[in-house]
């Protein structure tokens, strides 16, 4: 199928992605650092690399066919120092490789404008540092394929699933489930775009395997589960076979703390996607691919409760 090269390949998105094109039959190189290493994807040849060392990234794309770009700094308070210079790292590496950079989108760009069935060309009023930054970072892609570097990005919601931790599922939503609480961060009845991510790697897959039918620029959306939070609840009770008391998240208590605390302070920032009712139109997408890979929400929970071990007694 051809070479793809994984930037951030140990973390949720790129590990994902990563085993994906393996069982599809790529040949997948996988850039970590330290004993991140030592958790990719069995069938995948792992490369330690500094993301910050943009002639070590270009030596380790090199000879790619795709660049799939799944860094993310360490910590949302990172991110204004750091989510700029790995990306230009990334497409210096996939200019001298002449690869196709694939870069996952989220729904910040949009800030509290976005609304239900978005689309590709939906207007980006991003009125946040993160939404800003992620405008910024598509731009800069999008003014380099007119250079050579075609792009594609495909944007999703809320990310969750698989093996690896970091998300709202597990660091707010299901970390009490073993005493019987769900935990949900903001309006109950308004709709949330979702993205399970073994679903959403193999939509990278089959986006990746019909490049050559895209622009040199295009933005696909991957619509991944639209839920509310009483419909969340509901399948989150189904999947672990038991009821579970409903909480909330103390969000004046957050911005409090927030004053102090960094990564807590831009966690609060993003409330308002839970209380702006929102979801993500696929139609360009399944005209491309067919139909958008899905597990029923409640498989998908079980299975990632089962992953992290989120519901252990």
């Amino acid at each position: 199928m051809g070479t793809i090269v994984i930037a951030g390949a140990a973390g949720r998105i790129g590990h994902a992605a990563a085993g994906a094109f393996v069982e599809a039959g790529w040949t997948v190189r996988g850039i970590a650092r330290g004993a991140k290493l030592e958790r990719l994807p069995a069938g995948v040849d792992p490369v330690e690399v500094d993301a910050f060392d943009q002639k070590a990234m270009i030596a380790a794309c090199a000879d790619a066919d795709v660049v799939l770009h799944a860094l993310n700094p360490a910590s949302y308070a990172k991110w204004t120092a750091q989510v700029m210079p790995m990306a230009e790292n990334v497409l210096a590496a996939a200019r001298e490789a002449g690869a196709t950079v694939m870069l996952p989108g989220n729904v910040y760009n949009f800030g509290t404008t976005i609304g239900l069935n978005t689309a590709e060309d939906a207007p980006m009023h991003a009125d946040t540092e993160k939404g800003r930054l992620r405008v910024d970072l598509e731009t800069m892609f999008e003014t380099a394929s007119a250079k050579g570097v075609r792009t594609i990005v495909l944007r999703a919601g809320d990310y969750f699933g698989g093996p690896v931790d970091g998300s709202w599922l597990d660091l707010m939503i299901a970390k009490d489930l073993t005493k019987g609480r769900f935990v949900w961060p903001g309006r109950w009845d308004a709709p949330h775009a979702f993205a399970y991510m073994p679903d959403f790697a193999r939509a990278f897959v089959a986006v990746a395997e019909k490049r050559a039918e895209l622009p040199p620029f295009a933005r696909l959306h991957f619509a991944g589960h639209t839920a509310t939070g009483e419909a969340f609840h509901a399948a989150m009770e189904a999947a672990i076979g038991r009821p579970l008391t409903r909480g909330s998240v103390p969000w004046p208590l957050l911005r409090l703390v927030g004053l102090f605390n960094p990564v807590v302070r831009e966690v609060a920032k993003m409330r308002y996607l839970w209380n702006v009712p929102h979801s993500l139109d696929n139609g360009r997408l399944e005209a491309l691919i067919g139909a958008e890979p899905h597990t029923p929400l409640e498989k998908a929970l079980a299975d990632s409760v089962a992953a992290l071990g989120l519901d252990r007694t």
